[in-house]
C-alpha cells in the first residue's frame, strides 16, 4: 500500500522589507509527479511551507529492484488527487485561495509526468489560476535556497538521483546551464543496481550506506571513471559492472569468487559507496575552479547520503567555497521544492494550458 504522510518543516522565511502577516499572503499548490512519489505540497509567497505530503512507491517496485515506468503511472493516478486533498486540508487552503498551480513538466518518466500535468491543467482551468510548469531539476537546487532561508545564487549546482547525475552554473535560480551530467547509469541508479546484486533491500542508496558503515572502502580497488578528465562528465555503467564481477566473477574466467559473507558485503558496498563519493566530490570541485563560483549547493536523493556529505564538507573546508546541502527531506522528490514557482510567478512565466511534459534533460 501506498503511504501518505507530512515531510518536513516550513522553510525559513524569505527576508523582506515589510513584515507581512502569513494570513495575507499569497499561496500556490505544487504538484511533483516526475518519478514514484506522489507530491503536492502549499507554499506561501515568503517560501513557507504551509503542508506537504508524499505517496511513497517503494512497496510497489521492491520487488523488482527499480522503478516501473507503467506500475508508477497507475499508482499515481490513484493517489494524486488524495494527495492534493490532503495537503490543501492540512495547510488550511481552499481552492479559490491559491494564487496558482505549479507542476513539474521535466525531466522525468513520461506516464509519470502526464499524471500530475493533466491534474494541474485540469485545476487551472477549472479555477482560472494561472499555470506554471516546473523542471525537476531546478527545483532540487531550490530546495538549498529554501533550506538556507537566503539567496544562494550564483553557485554551481549538482543533482545526485536515482534518474540525474548533473552539474550547473547557477548564475539565478531560473538562469541556469548544464555543465556536464552522466554519460549513461546516475549515481542512485547505480546505487540501486550494486544493492540488487549485493542482496540488499530497494531503495539502494540506504542499504548500501547501512551495509557500508561496516566495511572496509579500500577492501576492493573500483574504477573511478573520468576521475581525471577535466570535462565535468559522470559514468557509473563501468562501475555497476565492477561490481557484478566482484560478485558473480569474470566470464570465462575459473577463478574462484569469495562467498557473499555479511563481511564481504559490507566491504563492497564501502567499496562501492567511496568510488561514487571520491568520483562526485572531485567533479564538484572541478566545477567550482571551472567556473570561479565560491559556492556549490547540492540536491537529489543521493545527497542525503552521509559519507557523501562529510566529504562534501571537507573538500568545500579544504577548498574555500561554501557548500549548502538540501536536508535530507528536501532530497528525495517532494513538492515542496516547487517553490521555485514563485521565481516563475513573479517574473510572469506562466504556461499555456497547451504545454507538454518533456520526459528527457534539457541540455541547451
Amino acid at each position: 500500500m501506498d503511504r501518505t504522510e507530512p515531510t518536513g518543516q516550513a522553510a525559513p522565511a524569505q527576508q523582506s522589507g515589510t513584515e507581512i502577516h502569513n494570513d495575507t499572503l499569497r499561496r500556490l499548490l505544487a504538484i511533483e509527479s516526475s518519478c514514484d512519489e506522489s507530491a503536492a505540497a502549499v507554499i506561501d509567497e515568503r517560501l513557507n511551507v504551509l503542508a506537504s505530503i508524499v505517496a511513497s512507491q517503494h512497496e510497489l517496485h521492491e520487488r523488482f529492484g527499480g522503478v516501473v515506468p507503467e506500475i508508477a503511472s497507475r499508482a499515481h493516478l490513484r493517489c494524486l488527487l488524495p494527495v492534493i486533498d490532503e495537503a490543501l486540508r492540512e495547510s488550511g487552503t481552499e481552492l479559490d485561495d491559491l494564487a496558482a498551480i505549479a507542476v513539474a513538466t521535466q525531466p522525468g518518466l513520461v506516464g509519470s509526468l502526464l499524471v500530475g500535468l493533466t491534474a494541474a491543467k485540469a485545476l487551472a482551468l477549472v479555477l482560472d489560476k494561472p499555470l506554471i510548469a516546473v523542471d525537476h531539476i531546478h527545483a532540487h537546487i531550490y530546495a538549498c535556497r529554501m533550506a538556507a532561508g537566503r539567496d544562494v545564487f550564483p553557485c554551481v549546482g549538482l543533482v545526485v538521483s536515482g534518474g540525474h547525475t548533473n552539474l550547473y552554473e547557477c548564475r539565478g535560480a531560473t538562469d541556469i546551464r548544464l555543465l556536464g551530467s552522466t554519460v549513461d547509469d546516475a549515481a542512485g541508479e547505480a546505487f540501486d543496481k550494486v544493492a540488487q546484486l549485493l542482496g540488499l533491500s530497494y531503495p539502494g542508496g540506504p542499504a548500501i550506506e547501512r551495509a557500508a558503515a561496516g566495511g572496509d572502502p579500500r577492501a576492493v580497488a573500483f574504477p573511478r571513471p573520468f576521475l581525471n578528465d577535466p570535462r565535468l562528465c559522470f559514468s557509473f555503467s563501468g562501475l555497476k559492472t565492477a561490481v557484478r564481477y566482484a560478485v558473480q566473477g569474470v566470464p570465462g574466467q575459473d577463478k574462484p569468487v569469495p562467498p557473499l559473507t555479511p563481511a564481504r558485503v559490507a566491504d563492497l558496498a564501502a567499496s562501492f559507496q567511496e568510488a561514487v563519493v571520491d568520483v562526485l566530490v572531485e567533479k564538484t570541485r572541478q566545477a567550482v575552479r571551472q567556473t570561479g563560483l565560491h559556492r556549490v549547493c547540492v540536491g537529489g536523493g543521493v545527497a542525503a547520503n552521509r559519507r557523501f556529505r562529510e566529504r562534501l564538507a571537507e573538500t568545500a573546508e579544504r577548498e574555500g567555497f561554501e557548500l549548502i546541502v538540501a536536508p535530507p527531506h528536501l532530497c528525495t522528490d517532494n513538492a515542496a521544492m516547487g517553490a521555485i514557482a514563485w521565481e516563475l510567478f513573479h517574473q510572469g512565466r506562466f504556461a499555456d494550458l497547451d504545454v507538454d511534459v518533456t520526459p528527457g534533460l534539457v541540455r541547451a
